[in-house]
């Protein structure tokens, strides 16, 4: 609720400052894909460009649906797949 006299700060985090984090960080996320929701990527993000392109590091492709895990490795990631990136590490950034 707002204070009539009181200044509110307003914090403003670009998507692209929010994804620099997590690569300073070098912590573990989930990536979401766009239309594909039974599949969910995980690994550490070590490069992205303007377009949200990614390269990742230890990669790994989980499948909801079968309950499966494959290891990818090193893979680059097309910004577009991208439905949402969140932080599964318990770091907080």
């Amino acid at each position: 609720m707002a204070v009539p006299g009181k200044r509110v700060q307003k914090i403003n985090t670009t998507p692209v400052s929010l994804l620099y984090k997590f690569f300073q960080a070098r912590v573990k996320v989930e990536i979401w894909l766009f239309e594909n929701t039974d599949v969910k990527i995980q690994g550490t993000i070590i490069g992205f460009d303007e377009y949200m392109n990614l390269t990742m590091d230890n990669a790994c492709e989980i499948n909801t649906k079968k309950n499966k895990t494959k290891e990818l490795g090193r893979i680059l990631f097309k910004g577009d797949n991208v439905a949402l990136i969140r932080n599964i590490d318990d770091v907080k950034v």
